[in-house]
């Protein structure tokens, strides 16, 4: 019997041993010390930890937003160290999606309009079947006409999460984006950002406070001092059990 060997999947991003410092001197402040880590294609991981534990440096350092001192990212297959901003800028376009607690919408446009304006920016307008599938995939078909206005806040989260998926990223960014919404809306978003997991295989990365939020993980990531304090595979099953076990968590971190 011949045994075929698997060639293993990269991980959709890699960090070995980044640093990031900022300012120099005696003001010099280490948000990053020496982390390496590697984020599975198609999971989603939460990134937590205390106020100034590095976690939003960590996710625009690993998105290509900010330049580590020290270290080096792989996101996509490419060293981005070694990539001019050009090529970065290119690299963040082409293979990822950014969400944030603002949902950065234009509101004299419809939907569908705000979708489709980071492709026309870059000179590559999406086509019309492209950005319905992406309010689609959010939920949001029948809303394509509205503008802001006529949306509640998590239908707006849900338009700025169709316009970070229109390109079919590698990898979705995303900063504490329940961080403006009520209960029920950041339930409905992060309704969508898991299904989006299970069903399209969509690699995420996500920031947040929230143990709540992060119970829908697949893991959570904790920082402390700029560097990784601990890592948790969650129970699929157990959402509340999860929330509970990350709030003790955290609390033991801040104490």
């Amino acid at each position: 019997m011949t045994t075929t060997r698997r060639t293993p999947v990269p991980d959709a991003v890699e960090l070995h041993a980044v640093r990031k410092v900022h300012g120099a001197g005696d003001r010099a402040v280490t948000a990053l010390d020496g982390v390496s880590i590697g984020f599975p294609r198609g999971t989603f991981t939460a990134i937590m930890g205390p106020s100034g534990s590095g976690k939003s440096t960590l996710l625009h350092c690993a998105a290509g937003l900010e330049q580590p001192t020290g270290g080096r990212i792989v996101l996509a297959g490419a060293d981005i160290g070694r990539q001019s901003e050009r090529e970065r800028t290119v690299l963040r376009r082409d293979h990822i999606g950014f969400v944030f607690q603002a949902f950065n919408l234009v509101e004299s446009l419809t939907a569908a309009q705000n979708v489709e304006l980071p492709s026309r920016f870059a000179g590559r307008r999406a086509g019309r079947d492209q950005v319905a599938g992406a309010l689609a995939a959010v939920g949001l078909a029948d809303r394509a006409d509205h503008r802001p206005s006529e949306l509640s806040g998590g239908q707006q989260q849900r338009v700025a999460l169709a316009r970070a998926l229109v390109t079919r990223p590698d990898v979705l960014f995303a900063d504490e984006p329940t961080g403006a919404l009520d209960t029920v809306s950041s339930r409905e978003v992060l309704r969508m950002m898991r299904m989006l997991v299970d069903q399209e295989g969509q690699s995420t990365l996500m920031v947040t406070h929230d143990p709540v939020a992060a119970a829908v993980a697949d893991v959570v990531v904790f920082l402390k001092d700029g560097r990784i304090a601990d890592r948790i595979p969650l129970d699929r099953d157990r959402d509340g059990a999860n929330a509970a076990a990350i709030a003790a968590h955290m609390a033991g971190l801040e104490a």
